[in-house]
């Protein structure tokens, strides 16, 4: 086999495994139009501290929800402070916040978890930071 035969082949062979690999990944899921409505001032976290915990939750979705479209996210409000410390304890962190979200599957529901043609409201979003860093997604649903 010559060099240019060989250089063919490889190429080919290449182009097959990046087309394979394309079409099987998960696209992820559709954050584009997210509604946020205006929360109730919070006397445990600053609105950029809510607004970090969104942009994690919009970060997951969009990575890990195929075929569904998160239409809404929402803090519930420091009446769920109780919950936020047990999900602190739980995961042995400083802090943990929830946030409740909407979002619509399509035809394929998602991962196949879901069900299909749905609407999931409530769905809820548990993240935990340590040392005022960064939010981390820990666990989500009903």
């Amino acid at each position: 086999m010559n060099r240019k035969t060989l250089f063919c082949f490889l190429t080919a062979l290449i182009m097959i495994f990046v087309l394979a690999d394309c079409s099987g990944k998960n696209s992820g899921g559709n954050i584009d139009n997210v509604q946020i409505p205006d929360w109730k001032p919070s006397e445990i976290y600053s609105d950029s501290d809510i607004e970090a915990a969104f942009q994690t939750v919009k970060d997951y979705f969009g990575n890990e929800f195929d075929g569904c479209t998160l239409t809404k996210l929402s803090y519930p409000g420091d009446t769920y402070a109780d919950e936020f410390d047990e999900w602190a304890e739980q995961y042995d962190a400083d802090e943990a916040i929830v946030i409740l979200s909407s979002f619509d599957v399509d035809s394929s529901g998602g991962d196949g978890s879901l069900n299909p043609d749905s609407t999931y409201d409530d769905w809820k979003w548990i993240l935990i930071r340590n040392d005022s860093g960064n939010w981390e997604h820990v666990d989500h649903g009903y």
